[in-house]
């Protein structure tokens, strides 16, 4: 296995409309990073990955792109991100990119040439069908909600958005669309920027033949079905990523990232394998989404890491922009929410692969769990919450199953400071801030010494310091239903044991056999007591977290 920079790097994920509000209009911006530098800088960041910024008329917060080579107003302009890049980069960090290329806004210029008719140049730019039968061409579902395909009355012809209506997806089956993408993606790197994170980037190469998804319910064999498995891994994507790479990526020292839906450890591999020449890392959803299962979580790592070991690149991360707030999904938001904190930055820096740490975690921020519908922004929560209401559910049951994983709980506002809107700006945030910013916020977090902050910069300059918790061999101790996740990083004769207490209770750890001749040190733990073993047990106390040293 090579060893890579991006490898060794911890990197922190920007939501620039939620990070720092710069001139009081209530939406985050680039200036806002900008001043905010120094602090990535202290807390340990080598990598700053950021959320779309380009020019959006801004249905699903960036992610409808109208122009790749320009920032959406609200948030700057070019001459700030050059400011920005430069700036990080005197500080010894890195700056990434989200490439957002499987769809556009429908507001870009491609699509508006595309949608003027049947014999435009850039019609084959997009995906576009007649229907069947006077209905859409399949019964595939956006994400978003409702059929993935719109029906454009200018041609009579439906287009495909695997997303919002505002979203229409590219066709990557044609080449001329692929050197435009290709350009522009030279064109950010020539800037200097250091890499993508490719948003969806495994749906770009849709079924040919775009047939029915499966109908799971036969009693209702009218609704439009989720078609994943029809638009995801299809034959050709690693094609197109093998070319992307050797027109692009290739002559570049630069980090790639792929978000990747629908995935099993094996498709996973397909594409971070580093003798395949496509991506160098994918995110692995199915540890974010193992449910706050323990048992779970546990077995998909193990699962993860023996599928890529010496072939391919692993990624650890728990929480982003379209989940739950770690703390709220894995740990104890309420009695144990700064132990758990700790813990889940203890596991997040000591397993396998490149941790992704996404802004607010560091100080433990939790859901907003707002009461009403009207708080939130989401696309996807609110077309939800109306299709529930369609179906039948009450407004309060609607908004409580929607609450937990709304997308909303990672986008509340950055919390500095106990002022008003947490410091994050002057003016009226986008987004309501969540409620328990007076107590959990940066400012009260760096004057404490036992904050979680403090502990998240502990724990970066310990995996730093110690290579055996990047390149080390990782060896599960207990992949059972036990509460305690206990596992090796091992590395030449440098053994770390990591045990974790993922319970609000306390709990004892049995030592495997082979651990009880040894000397166990103790270098680290998220309760101020650092306690040894007795008789080849560790008591641990609620939401526990120890690292030690084995010899």
């Amino acid at each position: 296995m090579n060893k890579k920079w991006w490898k060794e790097a911890v990197v922190y994920q920007i939501y620039p409309r939620s990070f720092m509000n710069s001139n009081g209009d209530g939406i985050g911006d680039l200036q806002g990073i900008i001043s905010k530098l120094d602090y990535l800088k202290e807390l340990g960041i080598d990598v700053i990955w950021l959320s779309p910024i380009y020019k959006s008329p801004d249905h699903d917060n960036g992610y409808d792109i109208s122009d790749y080579y320009d920032i959406m107003p609200e948030l700057g302009t070019i001459e700030d991100f050059d400011e920005l890049l430069a700036g990080a980069h005197q500080r010894g960090m890195k700056v990434i990119m989200d490439l957002v290329v499987n769809h556009t806004s429908d507001e870009h210029s491609w699509f508006v040439e595309s949608r003027s008719s049947e014999n435009n140049p850039k019609r084959d730019f997009y995906i576009w069908h007649k229907g069947s039968n006077g209905k859409e061409p399949n019964n595939w579902a956006a994400d978003f909600g409702g059929s993935a395909w719109n029906k454009d009355e200018k041609t009579v012809e439906y287009y495909l958005h695997l997303f919002s209506k505002h979203q229409p997806d590219l066709n990557w089956e044609n080449p001329e669309l692929r050197k435009a993408i290709y350009a522009m993606m030279r064109w950010w790197l020539d800037k200097g920027i250091d890499g993508f994170r490719m948003d969806v980037i495994n749906f770009l190469a849709k079924a040919p033949e775009f047939p029915d998804a499966p109908v799971i319910d036969p009693d209702r064999p009218g609704d439009y079905v989720h078609g994943g498995a029809l638009y995801a891994n299809q034959p050709g994507i690693h094609d197109h990523l093998q070319e992307m790479n050797r027109e692009v990526l290739s002559h570049y020292d630069i980090m790639t990232i792929g978000e990747c839906h629908f995935m099993s450890p094996q498709e996973g591999r397909l594409y971070a394998d580093e003798s395949r020449h496509e991506l160098d890392m994918v995110f692995q959803y199915d540890i974010i989404h193992s449910g706050g299962d323990l048992e779970t979580l546990k077995k998909r790592v193990h699962a993860w890491h023996q599928e890529f070991k010496g072939k391919a690149w692993n990624t650890i991360n728990l929480n982003n922009h379209d989940t739950a707030r770690q703390v709220s999904h894995f740990g104890d938001d309420k009695a144990y929410r700064i132990e758990s904190a700790k813990l889940l930055a203890t596991f997040v820096l000591t397993a396998p692969g490149t941790p992704y740490l996404y802004q607010g975690e560091e100080i433990g921020m939790t859901n907003a769990n707002f009461p009403h519908i009207e708080h939130y922004r989401d696309i996807k929560m609110l077309n939800g919450h109306e299709e529930l209401l369609e179906s039948g559910k009450r407004p309060e049951e609607a908004l409580s199953e929607l609450q937990l994983h709304s997308r909303d709980n990672g986008r509340t506002p950055m919390q500095w400071d106990n002022s008003q809107h947490a410091g994050f700006t002057q003016g009226t945030p986008w987004i309501g801030v969540n409620p328990n910013f007076k107590s959990i916020n940066v400012a009260d977090a760096e004057k404490d010494r036992n904050s979680v902050l403090h502990f998240y910069q502990r724990m970066i300059k310990f995996r730093k310091k110690n290579e055996a918790l990047i390149y080390g061999d990782y060896i599960p101790l207990n992949n059972d239903e036990s509460p305690i996740y206990a596992y090796k990083r091992a590395s030449n004769n440098v053994v770390f044991l990591i045990v974790l207490n993922f319970s609000s209770e306390a709990r004892v750890f049995v030592l495997p056999l082979e651990m009880r001749e040894k000397t166990l040190e103790l270098l680290l733990s998220n309760y101020r007591t650092l306690s040894g073993e007795d008789k080849g047990e560790l008591a641990l106390n609620a939401w526990e977290a120890r690292i030690y040293d084995v010899r």
